[in-house]
Order: C-alpha cells, then sequence, then structure tokens
C-alpha cells in the first residue's frame, strides 16, 4: 500500500458520502460501489448522493461509480466499507474475487450480527485477509459535520503502525485531523458498544431524566467500555482518548445522533418496531446490544447500563422500570 494505491469506498449512506468527500480532497479519483444503480443514475445527474447529505455537491467525472461489487473490488486496492453492519454480509453474498490481498478499511461502527464478530475478525477469518491489512476508521465524527467541513477528529487503528500511517495521509484534510493507533480491537469494540449507551442516553432523555443523571449515565458507560475491552483485548489503552471516550460522548449527546433518536423515541414510549420503521434508518446500537449481551455470556463483565438496555429493547420490559432499577447500580 502506498499514497497512490486505489481507494473505493462501499456503501450509499451519509458515512459513506462523507467519506468519499474527505478522500476526494486528496485524491484525483475514487471508485465508489452503491447497490442500487438508480441511486448512482440520480447521483450522477444531479452531483450529489439523492438521500444523504444533499448539500456536499461532488464533481462526478473523479467518481467511478458502480452497482457491481465485484468490479470494483478489482479495480481498487483499498476498500473502505461504509455500509451498515446488518446488510454487509448482503453485499458480500455477491462477491466472486478474492480479498486476501486486498487492504480493507472497516468504517462500520458495527458488529456482524449472527457471528457476533467485529468486522476486522470477519474479514480475517471468513475472508482470509492479513491482520495487517485491515484497518478501522472511528473517532467523535458525525457525517453532517464533515459535509459542512466542521473541524472533525479521526483515528485509523491498524496493527501496522506503518500502514495507518500511509492511510492517514490519505484522510488528513484543513477539517479533519488524524492520527493512528495498533488497537484496533479495543477501537472497533468501543465503537459498537458507544452506539449501546446513546440509546440508553436517549431511553433517559425520553423519561424525563435531566443532564445531571446523564453525566453520570454516561460517566459509567465509559467504565463498562473500559472494562469490556479489556476482558476481550487486554493491554494498554488509554480509555480516555477521543477515540473511545470523545466518539462515545458525541454520540450521546449530538443532535445528529440516530441511536440516541432511537432510544428517546423508546424512552417515550415507542415499541422498537414503530421507532424503527419512523426513522427511516439504522441505529447500529440495537443490533450491537444484542451482539455484546451474548459476547458477555462468555466474560461475565460488569454491565449493568447494558443489561438495562437489552432487558428493554429485547424482553420488553418497562424502561421506567429498568432504568429506576438501573439507578441504584451506578456510581
Amino acid at each position: 500500500m502506498n499514497d497512490k494505491s486505489r481507494i473505493a469506498v462501499i456503501g450509499g449512506g451519509s458515512w459513506a458520502t462523507a467519506i468519499a468527500k474527505i478522500i476526494l480532497t486528496n485524491s484525483d479519483s475514487i471508485n465508489w460501489y452503491m447497490r442500487r444503480q438508480e441511486q448512482i443514475d440520480e447521483f450522477v445527474r444531479v452531483s450529489k448522493n439523492p438521500s444523504y447529505l444533499t448539500g456536499v455537491k461532488f464533481d462526478t467525472d473523479r467518481i467511478n461509480f458502480t452497482s457491481d461489487i465485484n468490479k470494483v473490488v478489482k479495480t481498487s486496492d483499498i476498500l473502505i466499507f461504509a455500509t451498515p453492519s446488518p446488510f454487509m454480509k448482503q453485499h458480500l453474498k455477491k462477491l466472486k474475487r478474492e480479498l486476501s490481498d486486498k487492504f480493507i478499511v472497516s468504517a462500520i461502527k458495527g458488529i456482524v450480527p449472527d457471528e457476533n464478530m467485529i468486522v476486522s475478525d470477519y474479514f480475517e477469518q471468513c475472508y482470509n485477509v492479513p491482520k495487517a491489512n485491515i484497518a478501522a476508521l472511528a473517532g467523535p465524527c458525525h457525517a453532517e459535520e464533515v459535509a459542512l467541513e466542521r473541524l472533525s477528529y479521526l483515528t485509523l487503528g491498524c496493527s501496522s503502525r506503518e500502514k495507518a500511517r500511509v492511510l492517514a495521509q490519505r484522510f488528513n484534510t484543513s477539517f479533519i485531523h488524524t492520527t493512528i493507533s495498533d488497537d484496533i480491537t479495543g477501537i472497533e469494540y468501543s465503537s459498537v458498544m458507544k452506539n449501546i449507551y446513546s440509546i440508553a442516553v436517549g431511553i433517559c432523555h425520553g423519561l424525563k431524566y435531566g443532564d445531571n443523571f446523564t453525566a453520570v449515565l454516561i460517566a459509567n458507560a465509559i467504565q463498562e467500555i473500559s472494562r469490556f475491552c479489556n476482558a476481550i483485548s487486554p493491554g494498554h489503552r488509554d480509555i480516555d482518548e477521543s477515540v473511545y471516550l470523545g466518539d462515545l460522548l458525541v454520540t450521546a449527546y449530538s443532535k445528529f445522533s440516530r441511536n440516541r433518536m432511537f432510544g428517546n423515541m423508546i424512552g417515550k414510549g415507542y415499541s422498537v418496531k414503530t421507532a424503527q420503521l419512523e426513522m427511516e434508518m439504522i441505529a447500529e446500537g440495537y443490533y450491537a446490544t444484542k451482539c455484546i449481551h451474548e459476547i458477555n455470556e462468555k466474560y461475565h463483565v460488569s454491565m449493568p447500563i447494558l443489561d438495562a438496555v437489552y432487558e428493554i429493547l429485547y424482553n420488553r420490559c418497562s424502561p421506567t422500570m429498568e432504568i429506576r432499577k438501573l439507578t441504584e447500580n451506578l456510581q
């Protein structure tokens, strides 16, 4: 991998669109896979994504669009996956080409359902991609603020710090500051889990809990993330760094947070199904809650906030009662 490697974005949503905007700041062109050809056709016609971040104009002459995942894999060296985690396997089902010689970047802040695996482990174990050729892109970075070119910070996690450094240069812009890390496992799990705690914050907001309690909830949430990551992947990490704590804070507090929005609807009395239908967007934390809860059956980490969210979302327990019980377990 070098600074001339051909980059492809996989996905057609808001985060994929924001990543494309970032990469095109430093690259002459990109390859871009979207599942629906009609979305591509409309994109080319109006020079912007017709469904997401519609205020961002693109020079489509610099974008090689395709709805054929095999074509985009063939013509690219670096593949940035930015699809919702529940749909990733659907895209890969059509894949006939090897991925073992590609560099994979997961910009998916979710976990692979059924397998209960983080994305890096999934590509390593199921597609034989070497660990040194897999990176995770994370940090407190909402797509909507990238679209507005508001200063944001991203971290590239990879077991090869040299490859992470080369890749980080492709993301560095006047509005994106990048750092690198070799804690890819901790970064991925933290990125998954912060969505769960954002749902918890939303539920509490819907139940009329205030800022004072929210601060206590988030302080306890980062401790849960730290305990879980240390159980899964022991090693040195500073949980106060922006890629961990910062990502949790922005997801829990931001008006752009779809997970907080989803939780808020649950707290106000919506059913899970109704909230999902009304949002028309994926709340990754819903799927992550079940996956992390099942993984923790092996590790037995103390995670009262996770357990409360799981009981509310999957066992249809009363949000009022579960949060009231939770308040007795926080510090």
